[in-house]
């Protein structure tokens, strides 16, 4: 593959070559896709130099010219969206159809962080509610925080990367960003046309890729403004422990349930579970994992599921009617499968290899305590499980540690607001899939499901830190 983007890595005000680089694999069949370049700690430390630095400077780039670089690297990314589209599916092994999803998402991320700018204001305050504060005028503005360090998981690299380097540019912030080692390639990509735009200081937008160590001396350095981070529970929680007291901002997945009342619209709800489950080949934090129906319709649910299931498309990630695809590695593989088979539950469907891929899978009956039920699979694998009633799903849904997104199906209002009210999560989604989400609503958890919100308006929120100014005339 050809790089459309200099060599080495975003750095200051120019591309630093690399003396190691680093194979990205096709994971469809193992082949290579481009050697990208590996940063080291040396690099991460002149890269938080550089943009210690021109904090000042991009703190006072006036909103036109954020503004300005936003909606260039849109129209660059709308220009070449096939050719990024084709890259990702490279280095990811996503199926086509969810790289352009990717691409259409990270479109409006950067649009609206675009528009976001023309709203970063403040107010006035009546500061004479006091009689101190007679004669008083005051009012608060928005600052930047300071730096910000983004660092991404592999499984969404153009679109994860676009919603920590959007909102730290509109908001004024410098950013680095550390992509996942797997998947560099799109968010080197995305920096170019950030920086392309030549209307922010140099290093405004920098990516330095590398181990743990790169990590880590990025987000402990105590000069930044605040760390955002998508991946693991077990990672962010380990980034917050570091990072402290620095502002940690963290989306940290889940294992997100569906719900199906008995009065639901049972074929609405078996696509949406075909729907919502295997998209990425599962690889999503909000795909659907664990799905509660109630006993009276389980059966019926049950086999409309496993008849749709049956018709998922497994295979060639480039082709434009494959839904699944072999996951980011083997070793991912291999854990999948090893939850399978340690879970306890009847098969209903896959639970096998099917070329290098995992199967669609469908698991009746799985216990709490088993680790496909608990954790977040990362995989094709919903597990179903029957529940009495409604009660009991909306506490079968609270009991886990996990808390980004769920969704319940049904017919009745009073459910809907039931769930709404009861479901401890970040979003609650009735009759559509729980992996719903709009780029620019607030989406974040509860729990270990992380801290924060993103979406550009809110993360642009969460960058900023208010400033009061008071004066007496």
């Amino acid at each position: 593959m050809t790089n459309d983007w200099p060599s080495g890595l975003p750095i200051g005000d120019g591309w630093v070559e690399t003396a190691r680089t680093t194979e990205v694999i096709f994971p469809y069949d193992g082949s290579p896709v481009a050697r990208a370049p590996l940063g080291n700690q040396a690099h991460a430390a002149r890269a938080l130099e550089e943009a210690l630095t021109a904090a000042p400077a991009m703190a006072a780039t006036p909103s036109h010219a954020r503004r300005a670089a936003l909606t260039h690297a849109h129209d660059a990314l709308r220009a070449n969206r096939e050719e990024f589209e084709r890259l990702l599916v490279m280095e990811t092994g996503k199926p086509l159809v969810d790289c352009q999803v990717e691409v259409a998402r990270t479109l409006l991320t950067l649009t609206t962080a675009a528009e976001e700018v023309a709203r970063l204001h403040g107010e006035t305050v009546p500061l004479d509610l006091l009689p101190s504060g007679e004669g008083l005028i005051g009012f608060w503005t928005r600052r930047p925080i300071g730096v910000v360090v983004g660092i991404t998981g592999f499984n969404y690299p153009l679109l994860l990367a676009a919603h920590k380097i959007a909102p730290a540019v509109a908001a004024g912030c410098p950013v680095i960003v550390k992509p996942a080692p797997a998947t560099p390639l799109a968010t080197l990509w995305l920096a170019h046309l950030l920086r392309s735009a030549n209307v922010l200081p140099p290093a405004a937008v920098q990516v330095v890729t590398g181990d743990v160590e790169v990590g880590r001396t990025l987000v402990e350095d105590r000069r930044i403004g605040a760390v955002s981070f998508t991946g693991s529970a077990a990672a962010g929680h380990a980034i917050a422990r570091g990072a402290a007291p620095t502002k940690v901002l963290l989306e940290l997945g889940s294992n997100a349930a569906l719900v199906v009342a008995a009065d639901a619209d049972l074929e609405a709800a078996a696509d949406a579970v075909v729907r919502g489950g295997y998209y990425a080949s599962g690889q999503a934090c909000i795909s659907v994992q664990r799905v509660l129906v109630e006993e009276p319709v389980r059966e019926e649910f049950l086999s409309l599921l496993a008849a749709r299931v049956k018709n998922v498309s497994v295979g060639d990630p480039r082709l434009p009617g494959t839904r699944v695809a072999p996951l980011i590695d083997e070793a991912a593989t291999e854990r999948v499968l090893d939850w399978i088979a340690a879970s306890g539950a009847r098969t209903i469907t896959g639970g096998h290899r099917e070329g290098r891929a995992i199967a669609p899978t469908v698991l009746d009956g799985v216990p709490d305590g088993a680790t496909a039920w608990d954790e977040e699979i990362f995989g094709p694998v919903v597990c179903v499980r029957p529940v009495p009633d409604l009660d009991a799903a909306f506490a079968a849904v609270n009991t886990s540690r996990y808390g980004l997104h769920a969704a319940v199906f049904t017919r009745s209002l009073a459910t809907a607001f039931a769930a709404i009210e009861r479901i401890e999560a970040g979003g609650v989604v009735v009759n559509d899939v729980p992996g719903f989400r709009a780029d620019n609503m607030p989406y974040g958890g509860v729990k270990d499901s992380g801290i924060g919100r993103e979406g550009p308006r809110f993360a642009i929120e969460e960058l900023t830190v208010t400033r009061m100014a008071v004066i007496r005339p």
